[in-house]
């Protein structure tokens, strides 16, 4: 072909309307996004900021496990349990913020109920889930749920709720089998009423119920890492004579320095490293049969026993310890809380209302903020070494042993001026610990 004809043939236009459609189509998928986007985001959230948690609702979570110990309404059944709005509250955003950092709120009326949670996202925006759930034959059954604005179809959300809900609990897919029998063991509910502001829940416990359901709860990384927090413990212990006193300080500097050369410069390591070694402290100081809650750890070393002390007292130990863990695994007011209904309860008829017990326990819960908000902070503040005065404040000018009416005498009623104000006194001789800060 002569090449004035080959210049004349028109280039094909395929790569052209190639480019045309891919453009069109990455257009298309970004309107869609913005659209999905546009329905599931929200400025404000569903779900209020929670109340703090009070004295009186530990009071009461602490009487309904009570009641509800298979040790004291035995095996078999039924049981029946009855939980109001503020408890199913607070269970329900303790446990959500286990998976993520979400609000919870549940509404029940008859033959219904609605949760509501929102989870704050960057620049200001919402991510809200509104869910209903409606009385069955006994069973709670998904209604209808909705993200946002956008409503999505109830039984294919509840699918994958539960295909995902055994990963979500064991942490991994290494954990599933362990997450399966606590989905397996929470089928003995036989029945679920909703009335208004309270749900009835008709249950039977079985030999061992309890033993398993706590062994499903910890995952199979989670049980290695206590094992080996406990060994580490041991080999610290060993060195003394049974039935002596040790200081914590003694063992959660090691313990922690331990714990930071294996997390490295990870800080979900870091954090569950510590965990790990403030639960082994806290089953060692408290004296706690492991095997009782976990058979499986018959085999595990035993420390030697030791008194540990924090200013040369076990009970200020146990205080600090307890409540590092609970801040760690909840919310800082939980804990506060869980410490302050113990003083409360002394107060009506056991050792008293001390305020030194109480500043150990917002000592321990500001080491458990701090290890959770900054886990490798904490590592190396208590990994280069601490006494207990860099744990716990000074304490000694603080009034203890309070009989309820000498407690309202001199201070009034938890909350009042004069509490609120020793409060704040212990909270700034807190912040002034370096390593706590």
């Amino acid at each position: 072909m002569p090449a004035a004809a080959l210049s004349s043939v028109s280039p094909s236009p395929w790569p052209r309307r190639l480019a045309w459609s891919l453009a069109a189509l990455v257009a298309t998928l970004l309107a869609l996004g913005l659209a999905l986007a546009a329905l599931v985001l929200e400025r404000s959230p569903l779900v209020p900021a929670a109340g703090e948690v009070t004295h009186e609702d530990v009071a009461r979570t602490l009487a309904l496990l009570r009641a509800q110990d298979p040790r004291r309404a035995g095996h078999g059944g039924p049981h029946v349990v009855t939980l109001g709005e503020r408890d199913l509250d607070l269970l329900v955003n303790h446990a959500a913020r286990r998976l993520v950092p979400a609000r919870v709120a549940v509404r029940l009326e008859r033959g219904a109920a609605e949760l509501g949670a929102s989870a704050a996202l960057p620049a200001g925006w919402w991510l809200n889930l509104r869910l209903r759930l409606r009385e069955a034959a006994g069973r709670p059954e998904v209604e209808a749920v909705r993200l946002g604005r956008l409503p999505l179809p109830a039984a294919p959300t509840l699918a994958l709720a539960t295909t995902l809900l055994p990963r979500l609990l064991s942490g991994s897919a290494a954990g599933s089998n362990s997450a399966a029998e606590l989905v397996a063991r929470l089928e003995r509910v036989q029945r679920v009423s909703f009335h208004p502001g309270r749900m009835s829940v008709v249950y039977r416990w079985e030999p061992g119920t309890a033993r398993s359901v706590l062994a499903a709860l910890l995952t199979p990384d989670e049980e290695a890492r206590l094992r080996r927090q406990l060994t580490e413990l041991g080999q610290l212990v060993n060195r003394h004579a049974a039935g002596s006193s040790v200081a914590l300080a003694e063992l959660l500097a090691p313990l922690l320095r331990a714990a930071g050369a294996r997390a490295g410069s990870d800080d979900d390591e870091a954090a569950a490293e510590t965990r790990a070694a403030l639960i082994a402290l806290v089953l060692y100081a408290g004296r706690i049969d492991l095997e009782r809650l976990l058979p499986r750890a018959t085999p595990w070393p035993r420390p030697t026993p030791l008194h540990v002390t924090l200013s040369g007292r076990g009970d200020l130990a146990l205080h600090f310890l307890v409540s590092a863990v609970i801040a760690l695994d909840a919310t800082s007011p939980l804990s506060r809380a869980v410490g302050l209904h113990k003083e409360v309860a002394d107060a009506r008829g056991g050792s008293g209302f001390s305020f030194p017990d109480l500043a150990a326990d917002r000592a321990g819960t500001r080491l458990g903020e701090l290890a959770r908000s900054a886990p490798r902070t904490v590592l190396e503040r208590l990994a280069a070494g601490t006494d207990d005065a860099a744990l716990m404040p000074a304490w000694r000018d603080l009034p203890e042993g309070l009989s309820e009416a000498e407690f309202k005498r001199r201070f009034g009623d938890v909350g009042a001026p004069e509490y609120a104000r020793l409060l704040a006194e212990i909270d700034g001789r807190i912040a002034a610990l370096p390593v706590l800060r």
